[in-house]
């Protein structure tokens, strides 16, 4: 191998030891939020809620979508996360009922 490709291959090495890690943090931060979320629909239950909060869930995708914005990544994407994970939330919130 040439030197050049030598070092793509560490520097490609490390960013993929970086993506890991994130995608670790990633998994632990997900698995955090639904502890709470879970929470939340075992409360929601308690107290006969409603399982989505649409007010709430149009000030979380508005939130995220500025975060997003500003962590230089695409809102649209975003929105399309938070509505992944409002969805299982809702889902998990529904199954207290």
């Amino acid at each position: 191998m040439t030197d050049a490709v030598t070092k793509a291959a560490e520097i490609l090495k490390e960013h993929r030891a970086s993506i890991d890690r994130l995608d670790a943090i990633l998994v632990y931060t997900l698995g955090e939020r639904f502890k709470h979320t879970q929470a939340v629909g075992k409360l929601k239950a308690e107290h006969d809620l409603p399982p989505s909060d649409l007010e709430r869930e149009a000030t979380q995708i508005t939130r995220l979508e500025n975060l997003a914005e500003r962590a230089d990544l695409d809102p649209e994407f975003a929105k399309s996360f938070l509505n992944f994970i409002i969805r299982e939330v809702i889902q998990n919130h529904k199954k207290f009922q």
